[in-house]
């Protein structure tokens, strides 16, 4: 009894009471220093060495322990007060009422309903954590263990087999389980569009084509991963039975699988590739969508589809062809039937017509035809083409219309092109007026079209047609073109009229120089005779001087002079100077020059004969004398040097006087101041002998 009590009273003194049932065994004095420890180090630390769990919690701020720290574990966890003592301190009261928040995990929706021993137990708690703990064996208790993951809870319930990962919360909410109200197909690898996103999960998660997982009862289950979905065809029959691929989105939607997405069709796949128009048409114009687009089309030719719009009345060698013969799927205007094809038909295109647009002669709806015979498009295939006015007006106004072909085009025109006409010089040269010299050469337009420059101008449209030319001139002689510069003088009925007109004087080259030559001249009032041969017109003519008109035509010549080539007067001094000045004044002839003098050369005088002419015959020694030695020349009152003829004395003395032979007097026949004449021996004897 004594050692009892003394053990008692030792016990009181160190110990506040007995340890709960959990520490029941460190209830000895001997290890008091366990918990307490001696010296440094705190109750807490003591604590955590042991309770290696809570440790890993605080290390890692999870759970109760991590979320609000362990400052002092005795303030939640008292001791000393009995094997029976309930070791946890509930603030809120009992387990019941503890706010979860602490802990980091609110509970939420049906989890906050649950009663804590539902999730509180050896099934559910993490085997990891539990391990560190000091307790063991079935009958250790513990409130730590359990992770968030859902799989922990929920693992026989994972009808996704973890297929799916562990996070449920991802798809599930905490309040029902179906529907996943937290899952969003739009971000899987396959988004829900159209009326996929109607269609209900196990239509597409427990097809019969998958290979669907089985429960323990051996019932299958929905697989949600992993699901082909590349291609339609995974799900869906190929009603096209792999002619045109497994792509179906290429050609369908998912809002509506008749509807088929044109532009994505790819429709060379199939047998009839669509080009030109034919791509532009919609898909219903060839395919039934009510009956899934109905039996393929025929295609072979184009009147499987399109009805003959010719009535028959297109052909080639007489049959009647498919529309490809003639035109093309890039349109059905224009038609591929060119120039190269119609050089097969009875009318070969050539020139100019090769570039006609077909419609200029294939007309639309032409009158006197009758609609039956066009067809629905009311084309003339088979226009007539005899000659050119068929499809041609008489652009000339019927001004050729009493010819024999009455205007006909072809004699004066070519396919190749409406100008230049064909009509040459030579056809001219059947008509009125021949086309000579530079008139030859001059643009039928100068005289026969609207633009005629310098000449008077042509009737209106009214009159000569659409092509406004015309082509019946009555202008035929020069003067109807051309201005005269002579102002008529020389025309048929001009004071000096010539029979042939300007052509008299005129070559058609070229106006200048004048054709008129020494024998043209002679029909003149003056003929040029000797040295006038070669003397230039304008010499005489001072009109040819003047500048020339820059157009010779009727309508240019503005203030251009004329040219009248009037001679008044064909004596010699009318052009020449008179170098003998009043000499011979008192003659008959009043001195003309022809008296004395030709055309050939004013010198020698060949005309004149000193002794028919002269007072004074020239016989014996004075025959041989030059003229010079007895008519000497002096100035004439103008100072001008004149050679004297008249007044020369014919007496022996006037020449000789009283000289030694070979010499004269200084009374010579010229008078004071005049060359001396020699005389002969003879004369200077007989003169001595005087």
């Amino acid at each position: 009894m004594m050692m009892l009590f003394a053990f008692t009273s030792s016990r009181a003194q160190v110990s506040p009471g007995p340890l709960a049932a959990p520490h029941a065994a460190l209830d000895t004095p001997m290890k008091c220093f366990t918990c307490h420890g001696q010296g440094s180090g705190s109750l807490r630390e003591r604590c955590l060495e042991c309770h290696k769990e809570i440790a890993w919690q605080v290390d890692r701020s999870v759970g109760l322990h991590g979320q609000q720290g362990m400052d002092k574990c005795a303030k939640c966890h008292p001791d000393h007060a009995g094997r029976d003592f309930e070791m946890i301190h509930w603030d809120e009261g009992s387990p019941d009422r503890f706010d979860h928040r602490r802990t980091g995990w609110p509970l939420e929706g049906k989890h906050a309903t649950a009663k804590c021993a539902d999730c509180h137990k050896p099934a559910f708690q993490s085997a990891e954590i539990l391990k560190l703990s000091p307790r063991k064996g079935p009958s250790a208790k513990s409130w730590l263990g359990l992770v968030r993951d859902c799989v922990s809870c929920h693992a026989r319930k994972d009808v996704h087999r973890g297929s799916l990962g562990k996070d449920c919360g991802k798809c599930h909410g905490d309040t029902v389980w179906k529907p996943a109200s937290r899952f969003d197909h739009n971000r899987t690898d396959y988004p829900l569009t159209g009326r996929h996103a109607k269609v209900e999960c196990d239509k597409c998660h427990k097809t019969a084509g998958l290979k669907l997982p089985v429960n323990d009862k051996g019932v299958p289950q929905p697989l949600y991963k992993p699901i082909p979905h590349k291609e339609c065809s995974a799900c869906h029959a190929d009603p096209h039975k792999g002619q045109l691929g497994p792509a179906c989105a290429r050609c369908h939607a998912t809002d509506d699988w008749k509807r088929v997405d044109a532009q994505a069709f790819n429709h060379d796949q199939t047998r009839y590739p669509l080009r030109g128009k034919h791509r532009q048409v919609k898909c219903e114009q060839c395919h039934d969508p009510k009956t899934a687009w109905g039996k393929k089309p025929p295609f072979a030719t184009c009147g499987s589809c399109h009805p003959d719009v010719h009535a028959g009345k297109a052909t080639l060698l007489g049959k009647v062809v498919d529309c490809a013969s003639c035109h093309g799927v890039e349109g059905w205007k224009p038609a591929t039937y060119g120039v190269d094809q119609h050089a097969g038909s009875r009318y070969p295109l050539k020139g100019a017509h090769t570039r006609v647009n077909c419609e200029a002669c294939h007309l639309k709806n032409p009158p006197r035809v009758l609609p039956a015979a066009l067809g629905k498009a009311g084309v003339l295939m088979r226009p007539a083409f005899d000659r050119c006015a068929t499809c041609h007006r008489d652009a000339h106004g019927g001004q050729l219309a009493r010819r024999p072909d009455r205007g006909a085009c072809e004699p004066c025109h070519r396919v190749e092109g409406w100008k230049p006409s064909t009509y040459t010089v030579r056809d001219h040269a059947r008509l009125r007026l021949t086309l000579g010299g530079r008139h030859g050469a001059v643009a039928c337009a100068a005289c026969h079209g609207p633009g005629r420059k310098g000449l008077r101008p042509l009737p209106g449209p009214e009159v000569l047609g659409t092509a406004k030319v015309a082509i019946l001139l009555k202008e035929i002689d020069c003067v109807a073109c051309h201005f005269d510069p002579h102002d008529g003088r020389f025309a048929v009925k001009g004071a000096r009229a010539k029979a042939k007109g300007c052509v008299t004087c005129h070559g058609l080259e070229a106006f200048r120089p004048s054709t008129v030559d020494v024998v043209v001249h002679r029909t003149f009032a003056a003929p040029l005779e000797g040295a006038h041969r070669a003397t230039p017109c304008d010499a005489c003519h001072a009109e040819s001087k003047l500048p020339r008109a820059a157009s010779t035509l009727v309508l240019a010549r503005g203030q251009t002079p004329a040219m009248p080539f009037i001679m008044k007067d064909t004596r010699c001094v009318a052009c020449h100077a008179n170098v003998h000045g009043t000499q011979f004044a008192r003659r008959r002839d009043k001195g003309a020059c022809q008296a004395c003098h030709n055309e050939d050369a004013f010198k020698p005088a060949t005309r004149f004969n000193h002794d028919l002419h002269a007072a004074f015959p020239l016989k014996g020694a004075h025959a041989r004398v030059a003229c010079a030695k007895c008519h000497p020349t002096r100035k004439d009152a103008a100072g001008k040097p004149m050679v004297v003829y008249t007044g020369i004395k014919k007496e022996c003395r006037a020449c000789h006087g009283n000289r030694p032979p070979g010499k004269l007097t200084q009374d010579s026949p010229g008078g004071p101041g005049a060359p001396p004449v020699a005389l002969t021996p003879a004369h200077a004897r007989r003169e001595h002998r005087t």
